[in-house]
């Protein structure tokens, strides 16, 4: 389909790749940067082959204030210049097509793949040898580094971390994750089938429900089915339970990262708390069995006031270890400056 402004469609929309506006590379990087301008952010930008044997790329940008997604695709060969300059949320969304497709986006920044590979899909040679992936350095006096991982002391996923410090000050991290490959991808491939949700549902244990959903979105929308009003409403409880979980999970460890051991304890049980009021409703503190294509598989029933109950101390609870958290001077010390993206280009 030829020019025009992104095409804009609500979440959980199925819409057919042909009526994805397709312009050229200059103005689909002009489009992307003024959507971002306009205060949008790239959810997605993904490649996928043509017959012609080039590469589309898909860019899904969305757009909080409207609560809209707008769609825009460009056709590349095997090489474009790179966006990330311009759009730094893109720098992994372009090492990923490049070590996916053998698509080089000219200029980027530090084009190392996400993972390693030895070869691309489309065939070709992937041009760094797999054991021999640089890491960015910095150099100076008093610079040191320091690794971690990927074997972990607790039970997160593997992942390599690379810190460049100087003092307490950290210069630079880079992640390298994709260690544990259990083979997901494929395994989905010719399905949907009785699994499919069950791989859904693992990819991502502290995600059950978020995953889950974006798959039965994705079969309603593509089954041209609407769950019913009631299926809608315990979806978006699952949801919030399990956001609340990881917000607890997370202040915990940011505590626990600076040494403040009252919250982080104070947030391990809270956490805790979040999760088995899902296992109340579904059997499962991760809520596996809860979401399924066309609507729920459980139902809350005459659990609601014990849970509203549950739910009310676990909140006041979890103000007041947020509170010693945020109202400690020593910690807002510790985080101060942290983690502050560069102003934009």
């Amino acid at each position: 389909m030829g020019g025009g402004s992104p095409l804009v469609v609500g979440n959980a929309a199925a819409v057919p790749l042909r009526d994805v506006p397709e312009v050229g590379v200059v103005e689909f990087r002009a489009t992307l940067l003024d959507e971002i301008a306009q205060g949008g952010r790239v959810s997605a930008f993904f490649g996928t082959p043509c017959d012609t044997g080039s590469l589309e790329i898909v860019a899904v940008v969305a757009r909080p204030a409207q609560q809209r997604l707008g769609l825009l695709s460009t056709v590349v060969a095997d090489r474009y210049p790179s966006l990330t300059p311009d759009c730094p949320q893109l720098v992994n969304f372009e090492r990923e097509i490049a070590e996916q497709w053998g698509v080089l986006p000219e200029g980027h920044p530090w084009l190392k793949p996400l993972r390693r590979h030895g070869s691309f899909r489309n065939g070709t040679t992937a041009p760094w040898p797999p054991s021999a992936v640089p890491f960015f350095a910095v150099e100076g006096e008093e610079v040191h580094e320091v690794a971690v991982g990927p074997v972990h002391a607790g039970i997160i996923e593997p992942g390599h971390f690379r810190f460049q410090c100087h003092g307490e000050t950290v210069l630079h991290l880079e992640i390298s994750l994709g260690y544990q490959h259990r083979g997901v991808e494929t395994a989905l491939v010719g399905g949907p089938d009785k699994r499919t949700i069950h791989y859904m549902e693992t990819v991502a244990g502290d995600t059950t429900v978020g995953h889950a959903l974006a798959y039965a979105r994705a079969v309603e929308a593509l089954a041209g089915r609407e769950p019913p009003a009631g299926a809608e409403g315990l979806r978006c409880l699952a949801l919030e339970l399990e956001r609340l979980a990881n917000h607890a999970g997370d202040l915990g460890a940011l505590a626990g990262d600076v040494g403040y051991l009252p919250t982080a304890s104070f947030c391990g049980r809270l956490r805790g708390e979040f999760l088995n009021l899902t296992a109340l409703v579904c059997g499962s503190r991760l809520g596996r069995g809860w979401i399924r294509p066309g609507g729920v598989a459980f139902d809350v029933g005459g659990r609601a006031g014990e849970m509203r109950t549950r739910l009310a101390a676990a909140m006041e609870d979890l103000r007041r270890s947020a509170g010693l958290l945020w109202n400690t001077s020593t910690v807002r010390a510790r985080f101060e400056e942290t983690g502050t993206p560069p102003a934009p280009r």
